[in-house]
């Protein structure tokens, strides 16, 4: 008796092609939700930033950090004694790191490391306390701020680059202020160096 046999034909496993489409999909689903989340809060909310030098001593050391928040100045505009990172007017691609000092249409004087405010009329409304200042330099500069102009300077007033020597910052200029220091994780801290009076 002859008994005829054929090899059987491999057949794809349907449940595991399945399997792999609904995963594949569920990881493109996956990650264009964290796309949609992300960009987002990269570009208006939140972004990283990395101190680099000395200028803000004691305030920020070198390789500090920070996360800046940026929706802030989406809603509203800097403050004096708000600490903000920016773009620096003469090479755009460079951020710097100061303390805002003085607001739109007013007068910045800074005579022996005294520095006070004037109003438009030019009288003086405020001589400013300054106790996150531990280095300091006695210039002499004055400076009228237009429409949209900040002056900013660097808490290490010794060796700051800041709106003394190149000017003010326009306000476009402005991309967040510190919001949270992450590390080194001994200084962790909420709106560090945040000063107001």
């Amino acid at each position: 008796m002859n008994e005829d046999f054929t090899t059987p034909t491999p057949v794809a496993n349907p449940e595991k092609n399945h399997s792999f489409r609904e995963e594949a999909w569920e990881t493109f689903r996956f990650l264009c939700v964290a796309l949609l989340i992300v960009i987002p809060v990269r570009m208006f909310i939140a972004q990283p930033f990395i101190v680099s030098g000395a200028s803000m001593d004691p305030t920020f050391q070198d390789k500090q950090y920070l996360i800046v928040d940026e929706l802030s100045y989406h809603l509203g505009d800097p403050v004096r004694g708000d600490v903000v990172i920016f773009k620096y007017p003469k090479n755009p691609k460079q951020y710097f790191i100061k303390r805002v000092i003085g607001l739109p249409g007013e007068t910045v004087t800074d005579i022996e490391g005294k520095v006070s405010i004037k109003n438009k009329n030019g009288d003086t409304i405020l001589t400013l306390d300054e106790p996150y200042v531990t280095y300091t330099k006695n210039d002499t500069v004055e400076r009228t701020l237009g429409e949209g102009e900040y002056f900013m300077m660097g808490d290490n007033r010794a060796g700051s680059f800041d709106s003394r020597a190149w000017g003010p910052v326009d306000r476009d200029l402005i991309v967040g202020r510190a919001f949270l220091r992450l590390f080194p994780v001994t200084a962790i801290d909420f709106l560090p160096g945040e000063y107001r009076q």
